[in-house]
């Protein structure tokens, strides 16, 4: 089976990695092509490191309602003659299942990594941008949710239920694992001096993510540092409540990076404060044997509610702005206790591992390529509004696919 995996991002992130952790395992011949912002063309594809011998493509497009992308996506999938195309993110999944009909490929997927209440991908969803899924959702055959969460919001749009299936995010464990010689040289690195307390947080810096709660908290746990990973509109609100809080010396702003290994190694203490969130950058720290705080991870709540709860993780009370701030002044004073000494990696369960991820998505393509492909009838989504053309009431404007 020849696979076609389309993602639209300008950078690493979760559901890069997500894509990189699938082509590594499924037993398919995989090629990935990147959509990416057209002020990005010189800049290497963020993915052009997902694994040996998996070619990347790039196809340039800055809007999500882009003919000249879908033609270009249409000829790259026609050279290719793939078997199933499975698009990541919102862009694609709208630009690469219209270009997968379009090419007569009878098995179209699509992933949704990050579906937010009222937000898509950081932005806030207008009746124009759920109606443009919509349409182009109805050209696919079945979506995948990475979490119940956004499987709940996929129906709340309309999706029906029978063409949402929820298979969970998941990482590598492996690819976490502790090493004191990174830890040294990253604490070296930010200027973080050898035994002093590193609180850390990890995701892109969005006022939904409230880093700022941990800004505060920082400020009353004394010689703590606190170190951010990630990038986003929320730094500079963030930059200036470090000074208002007088922690500026304190908070370290690590930006966006490629894996969060190093840096998970350099941290004491991992925090995620935000309530709306998978909880994926926590499995992450636990695998990376660090105490976790976090509002909201639905992995680890599971461990809970079937009395096995992860050691070294506490679930941050709701509506008290205390919990934050005490919890982390507690776990400071146990790594004092184990005189600095990492907590043994710890998992959520091998449902939220890499392995069980390719398994599931493996089974989905085998269901789908054992039924009849449906060709289907596609509408003039992104013709302008006129006269109807006779030959072709969908424009699509030449141009060129470049490899990565």
């Amino acid at each position: 089976m020849k696979v076609l995996h389309v993602i639209s991002t300008r950078g690493p992130g979760s559901a890069g990695h997500q894509v990189r952790l699938l082509v590594r395992r499924l037993p398919h011949d995989s090629e990935v092509v990147l959509l990416a912002p057209p002020f990005d063309e010189t800049a290497p594809p963020p993915l052009d490191h997902i694994a040996d011998g998996v070619p990347v493509h790039r196809v340039l497009t800055g809007r999500d309602k882009d003919p000249g992308a879908i033609r270009r996506l249409l000829t790259l999938i026609r050279a290719g003659r793939y078997d199933v195309v499975h698009t990541h993110l919102y862009r694609a999944s709208v630009q690469g299942r219209i270009a997968a009909r379009l090419a007569g490929v009878r098995h179209v997927v699509a992933t949704e990594h990050h579906l937010g209440t009222g937000v898509l991908e950081g932005r806030r969803v207008s009746p124009g941008l759920r109606a443009l899924y919509l349409a182009a959702e109805r050209l696919g055959e079945v979506t995948v949710a990475g979490s119940p969460a956004i499987a709940d919001r996929l129906r709340s749009w309309g999706v029906p239920d029978d063409r949402v299936t929820m298979i969970p995010k998941a990482i590598e464990p492996a690819e976490f694992r502790f090493d004191g010689r990174l830890r040294e040289a990253a604490r070296s690195r930010l200027g973080v001096a050898p035994g002093v307390p590193l609180v850390g947080g990890v995701g892109r810096l969005e006022p939904d993510k409230r880093f700022d709660l941990l800004i505060r908290a920082i400020a009353e746990v004394p010689d703590a540092c606190l170190l951010l990973v990630g990038d986003g509109p929320a730094r500079p609100t963030l930059e200036r409540l470090a000074v208002i809080e007088g922690v500026a010396d304190r908070v370290l702003f690590a930006g966006a990076v490629a894996h969060t290994r190093e840096l998970l190694c350099a941290m004491d203490v991992f925090a995620s404060p935000g309530p709306a969130t998978f909880g994926l950058s926590t499995l992450e720290a636990i695998a990376c044997g660090l105490p976790a705080l976090y509002a909201t991870c639905p992995p680890l709540e599971e461990r809970i509610e079937a009395r096995t709860a992860v050691r070294g993780t506490h679930r941050l009370a709701a509506r008290d702005r205390e919990s934050l701030p005490r919890a982390l002044r507690a776990e400071l004073l146990c790594l004092a206790e184990r005189g600095g000494d990492r907590l043994p990696a710890r998992s959520a369960g091998s449902r939220y591992d890499a392995d069980h991820l390719a398994a599931s998505v493996g089974r989905l393509y085998e269901r789908i390529a054992g039924r009849p492909g449906k060709r289907k009838v596609i509408a003039p989504l992104l013709a302008p509004r006129g006269p109807r053309v006779r030959e072709s009431t969908f424009p699509l404007p030449g141009g060129n696919v470049r490899n990565a």
